[in-house]
C-alpha cells in the first residue's frame, strides 16, 4: 500500500507518519521544507504545497491511499489531482467543529474540505478532534514559563482535550484497515477538565505550583485580540462560555479504531513539562 501524507511535519502528521512506517507501509511524506523535516527513516520527502496544487501532482503518482491536512482555498484543486491519480481513500484532518454553527469561522473552515472530498467519488474518513492538548503550549506557554500563571477567561470552560499521537492513531487505522470508509470519527480525550484543572495537571507535571487567574470576558478579548483577528476571537470566547455550562463531548472513538483507551492529559503534561520550563 502506497501512502501520500500531507502535513506530515504537523502536531498530528508526524505521529501519523510514525505510526505508518513503525506497520511497514510505504510513506511518501509531502513537506515544503524538506530539508528540515526530520521525519523517520525510510520515509520518502517529497517537496510541495497544498495551497500551491501544482507542486502535489508528482507526489500523487502511484499512491492508493492519502491523508489530507486542511486546506480550503485550494482542496477542490488538489482532490482533483488525486483522483486523476488512483487514489482510492482520502482521510481527512477535520474537526469537532463542522458540528457547530455554520457561522463558526472554524466549522466554515473544515466543511469546506469535507464537502470537496464527498464530492470527489473517492471513499473518505473525517477524523473530527476535539481541542489538541497540544494548543496549552502556544495559549499559557510563555506566561507559565515566566510567570507561573496562567490567565484566562471562564476557568470552569470544560473540554475533553485529546492528545495529538490518539488523533494520529485514529488517522492511522483509517489509512490502513479497511472498515472505515464513511466513517466521521469525533475525537476526544476520556474525560471533559476544566481550565482550572488543565492547570493543576500542569502544575503537577512540572512539579511547582502555577496558578490560574480568571479574566473577565473584556479582558480575555483585549488578551486573545493582540495575536488573533477579532471573528477568531469571539469565536473562542463563545466556545469558552458554552463550555463553561455544558463540558464538550467525550467520545469512546479512540478505543473503538485503535482498541486502547485514550491518553489522559496528564500523560501529555507529564511528556512535555520541558516545554514549560524557563530555560527552553
Amino acid at each position: 500500500m502506497n501512502i501520500l501524507l500531507t502535513g506530515a511535519t504537523g502536531k498530528v502528521g508526524r505521529h501519523v507518519t510514525e505510526g505508518v512506517v513503525a506497520r511497514g507501509h510505504h510513506v511518501r511524506a509531502l513537506t515544503r521544507t524538506p530539508g528540515t523535516a526530520g521525519l523517520p527513516a525510510g520515509v520518502e520527502v517529497v517537496q510541495g504545497d497544498l495551497e500551491q496544487p501544482g507542486t502535489v501532482a508528482a507526489a500523487l503518482e502511484g499512491i492508493d491511499r492519502m491523508y489530507l491536512f486542511p486546506v480550503p482555498e485550494t482542496v477542490h484543486e488538489v482532490v482533483a489531482l488525486a483522483r486523476k491519480a488512483g487514489v482510492r481513500h482520502i482521510v481527512v484532518l477535520s474537526s469537532s467543529s463542522v458540528l457547530e454553527d455554520e457561522s463558526n469561522p472554524s466549522h466554515q473552515h473544515h466543511r469546506t474540505v469535507e464537502r470537496a472530498v464527498e464530492d470527489s467519488g473517492a471513499d473518505w474518513t473525517f477524523v473530527r478532534p476535539d481541542e489538541f492538548a497540544g494548543n496549552v503550549l502556544w495559549k499559557w506557554g510563555e506566561s507559565i514559563r515566566t510567570e507561573g500563571v496562567v490567565r484566562a477567561p471562564y476557568g470552569k470552560a470544560a473540554r475533553a482535550i485529546v492528545h495529538e499521537a490518539d488523533i494520529a492513531a485514529v488517522v492511522a487505522a483509517a489509512l490502513l484497515e479497511d472498515g472505515h470508509a464513511g466513517a466521521q470519527y469525533v475525537v476526544t480525550g476520556p474525560r471533559a477538565l476544566t481550565q482550572v484543572e488543565q492547570v493543576d495537571a500542569l502544575s503537577e507535571a512540572l512539579g511547582r505550583e502555577i496558578r490560574f487567574e480568571e479574566l473577565s470576558r473584556e479582558a480575555g478579548r483585549e488578551a486573545m485580540s493582540r495575536v488573533m483577528p477579532p471573528p477568531v476571537v469571539e469565536m473562542l470566547l463563545d466556545y469558552l462560555a458554552a463550555s463553561a455550562v455544558t463540558p464538550g463531548p467525550v467520545t469512546d472513538a479512540v478505543r473503538k479504531v485503535t482498541g486502547r483507551e485514550a491518553r489522559t492529559f496528564a500523560s501529555w503534561a507529564a511528556e512535555h513539562a520541558e516545554s514549560f520550563s524557563s530555560s527552553s
